[in-house]
């Protein structure tokens, strides 16, 4: 049964079934997870998470956030996908790496993506690397998804503390 926390047009984790499933499962660390933002299936290429380390991906992600420990946005004077645009163009220095947010391993890997704050507003904007999975609109297509911060980091919360609770220990 898959549990849905959020929702898929804001940002959204969906906790899916133990892998392997039973009577295989030896540890219990390995579980499928869906990432989803502005309605796109983020973890399109690969959604088996291994638990100890995505759930302290998503516990310390939820904090940066509630903190307000994220940037605000670099370039109020553009929208957020020519915010992506900029920051994705710059490759020579380290000045993007502060919007990151969500590089939670290979999970996420096949997206592009950066984070800032507007107000109490996160936005997320990011792209498909991967020709094969881009949404409609091509592979110079960016999304962006706007959330209160907090309802994020509660998202984010809220799957860790259920994929901990399950976790085989």
């Amino acid at each position: 049964m898959t549990r849905r926390f959020g929702d898929r047009a804001r940002f959204a984790v969906e906790v899916g079934e133990a892998w392997p499933p039973p009577p295989a499962r030896a540890t219990g660390e390995l579980r499928t997870v869906d990432l989803w933002a502005a309605g796109k299936w983020l973890t399109t290429e690969d959604n088996t998470v291994f638990l100890p380390t995505f759930i302290g991906f998503l516990r310390s992600t939820a904090a940066k956030v509630r903190r307000r420990q994220v940037s605000p946005c670099p370039f109020p004077e553009h929208s957020p996908e020519e915010v992506f645009q900029l920051l994705y163009a710059d490759d020579e220095t380290d000045f993007r790496e502060q919007f990151w947010l969500m590089h939670w391993g290979e999970n996420v890997d096949n997206v592009t993506s950066y984070a800032y704050l507007d107000a109490d507003d996160l936005v997320i904007v990011f792209s498909h690397r991967r020709a094969e999975h881009h949404p409609a609109g091509g592979p110079d297509k960016v999304s962006v998804t706007r959330i209160p911060a907090d309802e994020f980091a509660t998202v984010l919360d809220e799957a860790a503390d259920l994929l901990d609770a399950e976790l085989v220990r």
